[in-house]
């Protein structure tokens, strides 16, 4: 299984759509066993391209923060499982999913131009 995540230097980017980095983590038996990132700065509000971004690293899970419904439907359509909400160090957060700590909160942003939460 392979899972993407925003980045905000070591943490989840709280503000998907903005994402310049994503971290893309390799799970084989409940162990992380590959980590890499991903460029995405072309990439920008741009959610079909982040969505096939995605399809092309083989992600099926998409763990963030916060995130707009054209993005979130996007992600869906191309049959990415998502959760929303969370927080943190990526490390603490891919813990949290491994551990079965992790669920989605439902976290929808719906703000135009001014990105503050």
């Amino acid at each position: 299984m392979k899972i993407g995540m925003p980045k905000d230097g070591e943490s989840i980017n709280q503000h998907f759509g903005q994402s310049k980095q994503f971290l893309i983590v390799t799970v084989e038996d409940g162990q992380v066993v590959e980590q890499k990132e991903v460029g995405s700065e072309s990439l920008q509000h741009n959610h079909a391209g982040l969505s096939g971004l995605f399809l092309s690293e083989g992600v099926s899970l998409v763990i963030t923060g916060g995130i707009g419904q054209p993005a979130l439907n996007a992600l869906t359509e191309k049959g990415l499982q998502v959760i929303r909400g969370a927080s943190g160090r990526c490390e603490e957060v891919l813990g949290k999913y491994l551990s079965g700590e992790l669920t989605d909160k439902n976290v929808i942003c719906n703000h135009h131009g001014e990105h503050k939460h």
